[in-house]
């Protein structure tokens, strides 16, 4: 896959210090975690428990909600880092603009109609906010599953066989929480 700018491993650790800074005054909703740890987990999800090598794909994904939760543009990632990263950091950020309803259909229709890439940050993610949910109320704890649950159900549907692997691991992590949990 060609890319505007070299994307390497510099890349990654940039990315690093350029998301610490832009979530620097955010906290995890236990309102203890710095949320710069979320995306060094999705970071660290994807590249080991995904096995995803692409500097590309690791550089988005530590990058995913720099759009969607800071003051950082695509125009701000895409000088930095390059558009194909910015592209992606893009398709995993929500319209704050829209209604909730039109801004979460838009949303999944966007990450459907996205490459893997964006599919498998987006399972990371979501992986991720279902290890950390046993910090939340049980009420937390069921809407994260259900939306988890939400976006298994849309990407299982003719996905690839690496992204069926990843569907399984989420799966696998909702039906372990189920097992502690009943």
């Amino acid at each position: 896959m060609a890319s505007d700018s070299p994307v390497g491993r510099e890349s990654i650790l940039e990315a690093m210090s350029f998301a610490a800074r832009a979530h620097r005054h955010q906290l995890r909703k236990d309102q203890v975690t710095p949320y710069v740890a979320h995306p060094f987990r999705v970071c660290f999800l994807v590249g080991t428990v995904f096995a995803v090598s692409d500097p590309v794909t690791l550089t988005a994904a530590v990058l995913h909600d720099t759009i969607e939760d800071t003051t950082t543009d695509h125009d701000d990632l895409s000088d930095k880092f390059g558009t194909e990263v910015a592209d992606i950091v893009a398709a995993l950020s929500k319209d704050t603009r829209q209604p909730h309803d039109a801004r979460e259909e838009a949303y999944f229709k966007g990450i459907m109609a996205a490459d893997d890439r964006v599919k498998i940050i987006k399972l990371a993610d979501t992986l991720d906010n279902l290890i950390d949910s046993k910090h939340l109320p049980a009420g937390g704890q069921a809407k994260t599953v259900a939306k988890a649950n939400h976006l298994l159900e849309l990407l299982e549907t003719d996905a690839s066989a690496s992204l069926r692997r990843c569907c399984e691991i989420v799966r696998s992590q909702m039906l372990s929480m189920a097992n502690v949990g009943g």
